[in-house]
């Protein structure tokens, strides 16, 4: 029979339970549960202060989409719900991963228990890419009619 060793070091349930974890840099999950149901702190603060916060916590993000996510700061509102416009669903579920360190990160920097972050997902509009003669032509002709009556005056053609 196997022996096995009486200590093994990583992640301790226990710890976890009771809150204490070896990143030290991170709230514990107790601090979460007080900054959710604890005391109501109802500091206010200005929408500089609020964006200069944010900014901080995305200059600490690891991971380039969550960077991307976060990119944009949310409208301020005097209620403290924030609304993150995202462009689709990828962002919103990077947001939902990190929203509970964030939003219990921004209660406690701006002692305000009132802040709430959701994510909204808009379609931004993008410039469609011209590949074909013909598609070029068609956008060339939108800027000057013209080139259409040239185009049939020496009878050219764009087919490939």
């Amino acid at each position: 029979m196997r022996k096995l060793p009486k200590r093994v070091s990583g992640l301790s349930i226990t710890d976890a339970l009771n809150g204490n974890f070896n990143d030290k840099e991170s709230i514990s999950v107790k601090e979460q549960h007080e900054m959710y149901n604890g005391d109501k702190q109802t500091e206010k603060f200005t929408p500089a202060q609020f964006a200069e916060k944010w900014n901080q916590f995305v200059s600490e993000v690891d991971s380039p989409n969550l960077k991307t996510t976060l990119a944009h700061i949310p409208e301020f509102s005097d209620d403290y719900r924030f609304i993150l416009k995202i462009e689709n669903t990828v962002q919103e579920e990077a947001l939902r991963n990190i929203k509970p360190k964030l939003v219990t990160w921004l209660r406690k920097e701006l002692k305000n228990s009132g802040i709430d972050v959701f994510s909204k997902i808009e379609e931004i509009e993008t410039e469609r890419l011209i590949y074909s003669d013909n598609e070029k032509f068609q956008e060339m002709v939108k800027k000057n009619p013209n080139l259409n009556l040239l185009r049939q005056k020496f009878n050219l053609d764009f087919s490939e």
